[in-house]
């Protein structure tokens, strides 16, 4: 069994992780832990009681936090209209020639966005691109041919949250060293649309539990108070 740091071990006794509390509180303890040397990311991670393996039970989205991700994210545009994407703020933006670096191993950004009418190129790398989160998708808003309201969207601190193959999801909340009622905010948001994404084909309790960490933290539970009615 892996050995836990002494930091940890120290974060773990802040208070009873064998508790459920509600969100300010679980915060709060959160905020109280010992932290490395650098600003530790925070996220909210749900237990979904749909079937994964169901195309009709699939949860995913995205979600504005109202206080950003506190990440500075790159992106790039698949486009055939490079100079407009870069002026909108992209990071890199082509078509062929970027396709082909993708291709060749290159992988250094973030989000990726595509015009609808790129689409048909982008699709020679989804292989390379969706295991990865990465593949352009209308659902997430990242196919769009309005690309500088993409980009301004996603550099704001829209999210996109997919369930992975146990049913899980794991949704960026912001950053240790936000303001705690920032923090709160962003996360009573992600709540509010994980409960939206709930499928019309699903019966039934629909999250099973939910946890708040930060990236070297363990987790705190949230009470039932946050999830029981949706």
């Amino acid at each position: 069994m892996k050995k836990k740091s002494k930091r940890y071990q120290k974060a773990a006794e802040v208070g009873d992780l064998t508790q459920a509390y509600n969100l300010e509180e679980a915060i709060a303890l959160l905020q109280q832990m010992p932290s490395p040397k650098f600003d530790e990311t925070v996220e909210l991670s749900a237990k979904l009681m749909v079937d994964p393996r169901q195309s009709n039970q699939m949860v995913r989205g995205t979600v504005a936090l109202p206080h950003g991700s506190g990440k500075t994210v790159k992106v790039v545009v698949f486009t055939d209209k490079p100079d407009e994407a870069l002026a909108a703020g992209a990071e890199h933006a082509g078509l062929e020639d970027l396709i082909k670096k993708v291709q060749d191993g290159w992988m250094d950004f973030d989000v990726a966005i595509a015009t609808p009418s790129a689409m048909k190129e982008v699709r020679k790398i989804a292989r390379v691109l969706g295991p990865r989160g990465l593949m352009p998708n209308p659902k997430s808003g990242t196919v769009t041919d309005d690309v500088a309201e993409g980009i301004q969207q996603v550099k704001a601190g829209r999210v996109e949250f997919k369930m992975d193959k146990t049913a899980n999801l794991h949704v960026i909340c912001g950053k240790k060293s936000f303001p705690k009622e920032h923090l709160l905010e962003n996360a009573q948001v992600i709540i509010e649309t994980i409960g939206k994404a709930r499928p019309e084909a699903f019966r039934g309790r629909y999250i099973k539990n939910m946890s708040i960490s930060a990236t070297m933290s363990p987790g705190v539970s949230l009470s039932s108070e946050h999830f029981a009615s949706m």
